[in-house]
């Protein structure tokens, strides 16, 4: 057991958390906890935040962001057995960073100790499918990861934990997550799609010369491949519909929506890996959006569970949509979309894509063998 001081902090407890590892625990004694000031009197309560992944490229990003105004967190980071000097070396960064909200920092290798207590769950590590691997091999491989942390979930976390699945295909391993929890409620688990809604917000501000602020009522349907839809006709700019701003049909249906579908291919094109400060971006745009009543009229996306879904989407599947939320953590989806049959003719193609994803992880959500009938290789470049 680590025990740490920080600044401003009372006793704060950093435990390398490596329970039946046969890793030793060692510990440093860490002094009586100081006054805390009028500042940190007015902090809200401690909000545990588990995350997955914690050594990899959009963590370094996350783990410096998620800090708010007046919240205190509690971080416990989630590893491999290789990665455990990685992440004394992640915690070390985080210590000399001085931040006042970081109350504690756990670290471990054991879902069911990092997850203990969980209010968020970013669940953002997963294997990168490798030349020669068929897209059902993933699936497969990343779904065994899932079900395993939703069954961890299930046993320690918070009741009303938050979970955000990142690791890709993220709509069906969230889906096998909450199959894998069923004491927790469905609707809490996401999938990330808040990164292609900034890619098409900053692609309309672009076409349309305003800043991105002025893009509003975007909505990526589906699941988070290249079969995702970007709604144009529910969007708007300064308050106005797209089509009476952007008056370029073509465009719209074309260079934009295959623009925001490929722009992660296009970045690892231009870069040389995939996306990841702007990954750690969009997860902290997805909380926010949760945590912070929505705008009048506005709305976000995030892939939820479709159950009970108003717009004749096919149930059991997690599929992003339009999403509003009061700021206390909960969504709810937007009843009233216009819908074209352009705009439903590509949200059926993204519905039968996760339908046959679905499918291949039958034997992960407990609904007998696995059919690979994949429609097509539509994984997005990065998880190449």
């Amino acid at each position: 057991m680590l025990t740490l001081q920080m600044k401003d902090a009372p006793l704060i407890r950093d435990p390398l958390s490596r329970a039946g590892c046969g890793h030793a625990s060692r510990g440093v004694s860490g002094g009586t906890p100081p006054i805390l000031d009028q500042k940190t009197n007015s902090w809200k309560k401690l909000v545990n935040v588990s995350v997955t992944g914690a050594t990899g490229m959009i963590s370094n990003h996350l783990l410096f962001k998620v800090f708010g105004q007046d919240q205190p967190i509690a971080l416990k980071l989630l590893g491999s057995e290789s990665s455990v000097h990685a992440l004394e070396g992640v915690v070390m960064e985080l210590q000399d960073s001085l931040y006042p909200l970081l109350r504690e920092v756990s670290i471990g290798i054991d879902p069911y100790v990092i997850f203990e207590d969980a209010d968020w769950a970013l669940l953002i590590g997963a294997k990168p499918r490798g030349p020669g691997m068929e897209r059902a091999g993933i699936v497969d491989i990343n779904g065994q990861i899932f079900a395993e942390q939703g069954k961890a979930l299930n046993a320690v976390a918070s009741r009303n934990v938050k979970v955000i699945v990142v690791g890709n295909p993220c709509n069906t391993n969230a889906l096998i997550c909450l199959k894998n929890a069923p004491n927790l409620p469905a609707k809490n688990f996401h999938a990330l799609t808040r990164l292609d809604e900034n890619r098409a917000k900053f692609q309309l501000a672009l076409q349309a010369g305003v800043f991105y602020d002025k893009v509003s009522n975007m909505t990526i349907w589906g699941n988070h491949s290249t079969t995702q839809v970007p709604d144009f006709l529910n969007a708007k700019i300064s308050g106005r519909p797209v089509k009476e701003v952007i008056k370029d049909t073509k465009w719209l249906e074309e260079d934009f929506t295959i623009t925001v579908q490929k722009r992660g291919g296009v970045l690892i094109e231009k870069w040389g890996r995939s996306s990841a400060a702007s990954t750690a971006v969009s997860i902290v745009d997805a909380m926010r959006s949760l945590v912070t009543p929505s705008s009048e009229g506005d709305w976000f996306s995030t892939a939820v569970y479709t159950t009970g879904n108003p717009y004749g989407i096919a149930e059991d599947l997690v599929f992003s949509m339009p999403c509003r939320s009061k700021g206390d953590g909960d969504y709810e989806l937007v009843q009233h979309v216009a819908m074209d049959d352009f705009l439903w003719d590509r949200i059926k193609k993204s519905e039968a894509e996760l339908i046959a994803e679905k499918r291949c992880v039958a034997h992960l959500i407990g609904e007998g063998n696995a059919l690979s009938d994949l429609p097509g290789d539509t994984m997005l470049p990065g998880e190449m």
